[in-house]
């Protein structure tokens, strides 16, 4: 029986154990998680020499030629490289002539580096500054703002696909309209251009309407009448006012209100022609209201009618139509003189 000899070549050197990878990681990914930007921005302020320093004084590399090394643009560097120089300035790290290359430094919580770093070259112009300073009102990082701006087509496909988007969308644009006489015109003309559009407006309006009517009665305890007057509701008429717009009133702001707007209106008219029909007084006055309307508009449209040059239109029909005026009229002052006898004959 043979023994197997065992062999004289070395050992294939054994990869890492994968528990130091899995170290190795996690070690990474704190220090990145504590630092954020930091860590970065600290790399290329050690790493890039500041304007003003020559190849020969100092062993950092330019920007570009960093760039190039990193396999990314200059632009990108760059932005690292001012965001650091910003903070240096307010004192939360060391300036670029105080790091060498491979120095370690503590770097500050990765939050306060959003403060400093600015994604995007536009943020540096008045509309970027304008958009950064809205994002900080809005309490949400400037550079995300600056991202959806300068992708409007993302933004409009989020907008279309997306409905909760679109409500905020919607919301952005009442809260910038109110301020933006320009944008006001834009919306009105697109409104009064698109059908849909326009129906849904009047809809609206007309609901808006009916609301205020039944509001009107709730909040001041006054009706209008058909006729136009003015006049204390009945207590019953004001309570159920009141009734309806509390209804009204709970509605959610994305539920549609037209219907219980309808319902409003027209129970709220139903009660007011019965509180009219119910009061003798209030009746009288009413139908004289109508009645004095009425002659009115009467009297104006027919003081509206010219015969300068009646040979040039002059038809049989528009006799005939005036005559029977005539006698409409004559009847209707032969009623009215009848009730003034009988009134005083009385």
């Amino acid at each position: 029986m043979t023994l197997a000899t065992p062999s004289l070549d070395p050992a294939p050197a054994s990869p890492a154990p994968l528990a130091d990878l899995v170290a190795r990681d996690a070690r990474e990914f704190g220090a990145y998680a504590r630092t954020g930007g930091w860590a970065f921005g600290l790399m290329v302020a050690r790493s890039v020499r500041p304007g003003g320093q020559g190849a020969q004084e100092t062993p950092k590399v330019s920007a570009k030629e960093f760039a190039e090394l990193a396999g990314c643009s200059a632009e990108r560097v760059m932005r690292y490289y001012k965001a650091w120089d910003r903070a240096a300035d307010d004192g939360m790290v060391p300036h670029f002539e105080a790091l060498t290359p491979g120095q370690e430094i503590e770097l500050p919580d990765a939050d306060v580096w959003l403060s400093y770093y600015v994604a995007r070259s536009s943020a540096t112009s008045e509309r970027g500054t304008a958009i950064a300073e809205a994002a900080e009102a809005e309490g949400i990082r400037p550079t995300k703002a600056l991202e959806v701006a300068e992708n409007p087509t993302a933004l409009r496909a989020a907008i279309l696909a997306d409905p909760s988007t679109a409500r905020a969308a919607r919301q952005a644009l009442l809260d910038r309209v109110r301020e933006d006489p320009e944008l006001q015109a834009e919306l009105a003309r697109d409104v009064v251009r698109t059908d849909e559009l326009k129906k849904a407006v009047a809809g609206e309006s007309r609901a808006a309407d009916r609301i205020g009517y039944v509001r009107q009665i709730a909040e001041s305890g006054q009706i209008r009448t058909p006729a136009g007057q003015t006049v204390d509701a009945p207590l019953d008429v004001r309570q159920e006012a009141e009734r309806h717009l509390s209804l009204i009133d709970e509605l959610e702001a994305d539920e549609d209100a037209g219907e219980w707007a309808s319902e409003a209106y027209d129970s709220m008219k139903s009660l007011v022609a019965d509180a009219v029909e119910a009061d003798p007084e209030l009746r009288v006055r009413e139908r004289r209201t109508k009645f004095y309307s009425s002659l009115q508009k009467a009297t104006k449209a027919f003081e509206e009618l010219t015969f300068d040059d009646a040979q040039d239109f002059y038809e049989d029909d528009m006799v005939q139509r005036l005559e029977e005026l005539q006698q409409a009229i004559g009847s209707c002052l032969t009623a009215l003189r009848g009730a003034r006898e009988e009134g005083s004959g009385e």
